[in-house]
Order: C-alpha cells, then structure tokens, then sequence
C-alpha cells in the first residue's frame, strides 16, 4: 500500500499542471486527458513495483498501460480540437471562474487516479504463477470492452463533425442501443483487473474497479453531468433519445410516435 503514495504524488504534480494549462486556454476538459493518463501511469508503476508473478504484472502493465494510453488520446484530441466541453463550461460559471475551486476540483481527481488504482495493487501482489487460463479471461474482456469503447467514440466523433448534425442527438451504431455505449465498456473494462487478480491475497480490492466505476458514471459524474448538458443543448430530441434508449446497458431500443428514424451507422 506505500506504492499508492508514490501514485498520489504523481497524480497531484500531473493534476497541478493541469490546472495550470487550463487557466491560460480555459479549458477544464484537461482534466479527462490527465486522469486517464494517470491511472494507466499507475497500472504501469504498480506493475514494476509489485511482488507478485511476472505474467499477471506484464498483463496489468500491457493492458492497464494501453487502456490509459488510448482513452488519454483519444480525449486530447478532442480537448486540443474543440471548445471546452458544455459541462465544464457550466461548472466554470457555476463557480464563477474561482480558480481555488477548480484547483480542488483537479486535486480532487488526483485523489480519484489513487482509488482507481486500487484494483492494480490487487494484481500487482498476485502470487499466482499458473494462472494463464485467468489471463487469457483478461485479455479478452479487454479487447471487447476497450475495442468496444473506441468503436463507441469513433461513431460518436464521426457524427459530432457533420454540421448538419448540429443540435441533433447520435443514434449511430452502437448509439442506438444504448445512451452512454461508451461508458458501458469503459466499465466493462475494469472487470480486466478482477480477473488478473484471482488468487491474490487482495483480491478483493480489484472488485472496487467496477463497482466504483458503476457508481461514478450512474450516480456522480459520469451520466447525471452528461445528461444534464444533453438535456440543455438538445433539448426535447434528446427527452425522445431517453425515453426510448436504454442508459447504460445496451438492449434494443423501444419505439414512440415522436421518435426519428435511426440513421444507418
């Protein structure tokens, strides 16, 4: 558990100058890009300076690594390309601009890269030597959940840069069966790490991966904030989208007389 020290440390000097980059492009999006690099930074560290088998700490650093490498691009891109995200924006004027609250707000998350971490330790202290059957498990939940997700964005940017979609609410591809694609197999990803860390004597913290995930994104800051700046920028288009599109997980969408025809991925 000391690890985790060095793992907060990290994450509050990322976060620090993160909260410096956005006060000169007023940008708080930055926020995303630094907390997916940082829990990936962490997969890789605990990796290293975990005592358990080499091969459930080359998995936890090859797939933990990756997983953090691609979200953090992906969420760059967009935060270097485009405006600073609706729900940041309203944030920033709910505080009116109060420097000291969205410096909290980074720390904050600093402390969110530690508790995320927690399955990692699981991993990283697994002494198991013959568990290639739990690995294989891994990747595979990884490869669906992460192939998933980036699939999820690359539908949703796709949308989002056709002008004549200005307003309108994405039901492409994976969109139409559920509201937040994404989020569902970001969450499925973190099930990865219980996998790895079957026969740990610490299991159990790899459990707090999902669940805290599941609570975060229904309940915190995932769904409820996305939702909310939904609702103002779109409006009744988006009242149909959630009256007839599951939230997270995916199922087949039900049908209303108000709602358009789903557009073909």
């Amino acid at each position: 558990m000391k690890l985790l020290w060095w793992v907060w440390l990290y994450a509050a000097v990322i976060m620090t100058w993160g909260w410096w980059w956005q006060r000169r492009h007023q940008n708080i999006g930055v926020v995303d890009v630094l907390w997916a690099k940082g829990v990936g930074a962490s997969a890789l560290l605990l990796a290293l300076l975990g005592d358990g088998a080499a091969a459930p700490r080359i998995a936890l650093a090859v797939l933990g690594g990756l997983w953090g490498s691609r979200l953090a691009l992906h969420l760059w891109h967009r935060v270097r390309s485009e405006p600073e995200d609706g729900r940041y924006q309203h944030l920033r004027a709910h505080w009116n601009g109060h420097q000291g609250k969205i410096f909290g707000f980074f720390q904050f998350q600093a402390l969110l890269i530690v508790l995320f971490a927690l399955p990692f330790v699981a991993v990283a202290h697994n002494p198991q030597r013959d568990g290639i059957g739990w690995i294989v498990g891994a990747v595979a939940v990884w490869l669906l959940s992460v192939g998933g997700e980036a699939v999820a964005d690359r539908q949703l940017a796709r949308f989002r840069a056709d002008p004549a979609n200005k307003g309108k609410t994405c039901r492409a591809g994976l969109w139409r069966y559920s509201r937040h694609p994404n989020y569902f197999f970001e969450w499925l990803h973190w099930f990865t790490y219980v996998l790895l860390a079957v026969q740990s004597p610490l299991w159990w913290l790899a459990w707090s991966g999902p669940l805290v995930m599941y609570v975060f994104l229904r309940w915190v800051s995932g769904i409820p904030f996305t939702e909310a700046q939904a609702l103002r920028t779109r409006g009744e288009d988006y009242r149909d989208y959630q009256r007839t599109t599951p939230m997270l997980f995916p199922w087949f969408p039900t049908r209303t007389p108000h709602s358009p025809k789903e557009p073909s991925p």
